[in-house]
């Protein structure tokens, strides 16, 4: 466990978290501010004034989903972190096409890639719009982008090209991710860094069932055979409730005894407080 108590995402410019309570939060998405359901939050606002001015708020429907009410917001928009560029816009399930906890992640993994040898190569799994592929590319590396969304993944290409990686060495796969690392370990691949952001809970488009608490272990054993022989690093990123650091960091170190473990909390500072909010957890497992 990291001695920090959480890893927090601290360097952004283009976003904010304003203020969060009540089962939600309030986000500055560059010039636009959004109020999004956070099951976390179970505190009041600090500054009940600040939710006034919200662009657009997502709310939940008692039969599963919700639905975006949007008072001026463009169909999309731009923000940047550092060097990179992304695109943002409301979509299902409360989501904005980017986690932005996973800031001190990508820092993290440029930092990591930067150290020799360089052309690292890695392979980005449930790599959703691509926050992690982009960074690693901008580390120089090699990257493989896999995800099961046709247009998940299509935003991915879209977020390389605006932070200027479209002529990156980036490989863009749809496809279910246990298929295609059996297939890949059949062919004899490796990667020398994977990183990997399960869900809780998915169905295939033949009917296969992932459920986080049967397969995370399995799917890190079948990862093993993917390692190149002097590895960098496994990333696994959670938000699966339920999910520690402590457990992941124990799974980790089950599946990759050879490595050094560390694992903590995510979380975003709020402006309001002084305090973070806890996003999930992230695992890391560093070769030597």
């Amino acid at each position: 466990m990291s001695k920090s108590g959480m890893w927090i995402a601290r360097n952004w410019k283009d976003y904010e978290l304003l203020d969060c309570g009540g089962g939600l939060r309030l986000e500055r998405w560059g010039r636009y501010v959004l109020t999004r359901p956070d099951p976390v939050a179970l505190w009041e606002p600090e500054k009940p004034s600040l939710w006034q001015k919200s662009d657009a708020v997502y709310h939940r429907s008692a039969s599963g989903g919700g639905s975006w009410e949007i008072s001026k917001l463009p169909p999309s928009w731009e923000i940047g972190y550092r060097d990179l560029r992304f695109r943002i816009k409301p979509m299902g399930f409360k989501h904005t096409g980017l986690f932005p906890e996973q800031a001190v992640n990508w820092d993290w993994i440029r930092d990591t890639l930067a150290a020799p040898p360089s052309g690292m190569r890695v392979l980005n799994l449930f790599s959703y719009t691509g926050g992690a592929t982009v960074a690693a590319a901008a580390a120089g590396a090699e990257v493989t982008h896999v995800d099961a969304a046709r247009g998940i993944v299509q935003q991915a290409r879209e977020n390389a090209a605006l932070s200027g990686l479209a002529d990156a060495p980036i490989r863009y796969i749809t496809d279910d991710c246990r298929k295609f690392i059996a297939r890949e370990a059949r062919r004899g691949k490796t990667y020398d860094a994977v990183i990997l952001d399960p869900p809780s809970y998915g169905r295939g488009a033949n009917g296969e069932v992932w459920k986080l608490e049967d397969d995370l272990y399995p799917f890190l054993l079948d990862l093993r055979k993917l390692l190149s022989d002097r590895p960098r690093f496994v990333l696994l990123n959670s938000y699966t409730a339920g999910l520690s650091p402590a457990a992941g960091a124990y799974v980790m170190s089950a599946a990759f005894p050879e490595s050094r473990v560390t694992s903590d909390e995510v979380g975003l500072p709020v402006v309001s407080t002084g305090r973070a909010l806890p996003c999930g957890i992230a695992v890391r497992a560093e070769f030597s």
